[in-house]
């Protein structure tokens, strides 16, 4: 990550780091629905699929909105996260 001469991130490395943090956000909310993470409200692991369902919704909104406008890297972290969760949904939907 480059910086200007301050010390500062650059604008566009700030969107950046935020896009890849509003995935991540998203992606906890939806192991936390799968069981795979604990609650930290509960502090016990539950399943809760409407989360799931709700996370993924809202990735996949944001892939719909942003396609076109994202770097390869970007996009492809977005891409990957999304397959990823909808397999395990899946899964988690069978038993």
């Amino acid at each position: 990550m480059t910086q200007n001469n301050d010390g500062t991130v650059k604008p566009e490395q700030q969107d950046q780091i935020l896009f890849m943090m509003l995935v991540q956000q998203h992606q906890q909310i939806a192991r936390m629905g799968l069981g795979e993470q604990e609650n930290p409200t509960t502090g016990k692991k539950e399943k809760d699929l409407k989360a799931v369902k709700y996370a993924i919704d809202t990735l996949t909104m944001l892939e719909k909105f942003t396609a076109g406008n994202l770097t390869k890297e970007m996009s492809g972290y977005l891409t990957d996260t999304l397959r990823s969760l909808r397999l395990k949904y899946v899964d988690a939907n069978k038993t």
